[in-house]
């Protein structure tokens, strides 16, 4: 499965963080709703389209939240700079 996108509402702690991920496996999108960090608890979304998938996305982040677009790690890890 690669992680094609990663939106965060902006807020630390457990209680108050957000996170949306968009990701793709073949030809299945997955879309997972995850609140209160890596620990959190998660709702999980599964289309046959990007359109399907991209049209969740835009309705989970509607609100009062700040939404900032992450970049997704690339395959490895972090790598430094030289």
């Amino acid at each position: 499965m690669e992680q094609r996108k990663h939106w965060w509402n902006g807020k630390w702690g457990r209680l108050a963080r957000r996170d949306v991920f968009l990701r793709v496996d073949g030809d299945r999108w997955h879309v997972e709703q995850r609140a209160g960090g890596s620990e959190g608890v998660s709702r999980f979304y599964e289309y046959d389209s990007v359109d399907e998938a991209e049209e969740t996305v835009r309705a989970l982040l509607q609100g009062t939240d700040t939404w900032r677009e992450l970049s997704p790690r690339p395959p490895g890890g972090w790598v430094p700079r030289a």
